[in-house]
């Protein structure tokens, strides 16, 4: 399969429209709690329970698509996506309508978020599963790279998109329908476009028992250690910004209702640090992982503690911007690392691993974050500090982080190891 064939292009737009739709959505969610009322962490549990319900139904997709076939499986993936968006904009429009008291219509958005985490998780697993089927191995981590890749550019359309969105008729909750009929658009598409000729399946990592318990590895379990605390850090912040932001436009004046475009432009910020990173930086600078994990939990150190100090709306879009960063050469670095540190028979059971990483991640950090938030502004940066800190020490001092058992480039991992950029279920980089 080339990079430019129909079918390749049409997984491509899947993968933009799922990491937009989630990222626009995450824009927003803070200024609907704050509009019905609700209490901050609630609004974060909202997530949370989609990141539970993907860590949980991730590895059923696997097994399944390699039973009912990839195209089969995207298509209920796409339909959970649209059947969420639409669920979620309906629960706000009846809240925010008064159609619905708040705590309703926010069990209504909750649900429509555990359709997406039940059902979602199958179109990015069946699709990266698609381009394995149909690439050689020299091609296949080129491709799958340029398609993980549509995740993080959808992180930048999403957060632009959706102030755009906040229609007049329709206001907040606009940016969940206008996502759910792209979806829409998208599924029909996939239904009728892409080839789902007979090919040779490749069972899943998931779906097999090869290096079963690999956890528990030496050889692999500080490289999870790092990643968890990094991630964990990450989602915090993603968790925080909208309500930061809210409440220092709030300082200068401005009603949270027209605090979205700077929530948007905040995001934007992160999403392009991390883009810049990891289209640029790393192929340029050519970095290995230990340098890479270094750096990158050094980097997002930095960005929290800046967002502790630095006052203003300027000081929180450059904090969330140099946590991106850090995050964009962090994720590459421990995903590598992990990948050079096994077999070439164990390859899949890591990759596994690591993408289980982005819904632990997003399952207690959020709302622990936005909990602290709650009890004073700079609590979850300073919480963050303290895991980044623990992050860097093991970078510096991890015998197993600085082992170099392949002296490998990062640019030639195993044909079997997910692209570095493998974003999370709620857009995270």
């Amino acid at each position: 399969m080339s990079p430019t064939s129909p079918a390749f292009v049409i997984l491509f737009v899947v993968s933009l429209i799922a990491a937009a739709g989630n990222m626009g959505l995450q824009s927003v969610l803070p200024n609907i709690g704050r509009a019905f009322g609700l209490a901050d962490t609630l609004v974060a549990a909202a997530f949370a329970i989609s990141a539970l319900m993907w860590t949980v139904a991730s590895p059923f997709w696997a097994r399944l698509s390699d039973r009912a076939g990839r195209k089969n499986v995207i298509l209920i993936g796409l339909t959970g996506f649209v059947v969420s968006m639409a669920g979620f904009g309906l629960g706000a429009t009846f809240g925010l309508e008064g159609w619905l008291a708040p705590i309703t219509a926010f069990v209504l958005m909750a649900v429509a978020r555990t359709v997406y985490g039940v059902l979602g998780s199958a179109a990015p697993i069946a699709s990266q599963a698609y381009v394995a089927d149909r690439t050689s191995p020299g091609q296949r981590t080129q491709a799958m790279s340029l398609l993980a890749s549509a995740q993080g550019l959808g992180t930048v359309v999403g957060p632009v998109l959706s102030p755009f969105l906040v229609l007049p008729i329709v206001g907040l909750a606009g940016p969940m329908y206008a996502f759910a009929l792209i979806g829409l658009i998208v599924l029909l598409v996939v239904w009728k476009k892409l080839p789902s000729g007979d090919v040779a399946r490749r069972p899943t990592a998931r779906g097999s028992d090869a290096g079963k318990g690999l956890w528990r590895d030496p050889r692999v379990r500080d490289f999870l250690l790092y990643g968890l605390l990094v991630t964990s850090a990450q989602a915090v912040n993603i968790a925080v910004l909208g309500f930061h932001i809210i409440d220092e436009m709030a300082e200068t004046g401005l009603p949270a209702g027209q605090a979205q475009a700077f929530i948007g432009v905040a995001m934007f910020a992160g999403a392009a640090a991390t883009l810049m990173v990891q289209w640029g930086l790393i192929p340029l600078l050519k970095m290995q992982p230990l340098a890479l994990m270094r750096w990158g939990a050094g980097l997002a150190l930095a960005g929290n503690l800046l967002s502790m100090v630095a006052p203003g709306y300027f000081g929180v879009v450059v904090g969330y911007a140099a946590v991106s960063m850090g995050v964009g050469f962090a994720r590459p670095g421990f995903t590598a690392g992990s990948s050079l540190a096994v077999g070439p028979h164990e390859q899949g059971a890591v990759a596994g691993l690591m993408m289980s990483l982005a819904g632990l991640s997003f399952l207690v950090p959020p709302v622990a974050g936005v909990a602290l938030y709650g009890l004073g502004e700079a609590a979850p940066f300073g919480a963050n500090a303290l895991l980044l800190a623990a992050a860097t020490v093991m970078a510096l001092f991890s015998a197993t982080l600085r082992r170099d058992p392949n002296p490998l480039s990062i640019d030639t991992p195993s044909p079997e190891t997910p692209p570095a950029s493998q974003p999370g279920p709620e857009g995270g980089r």
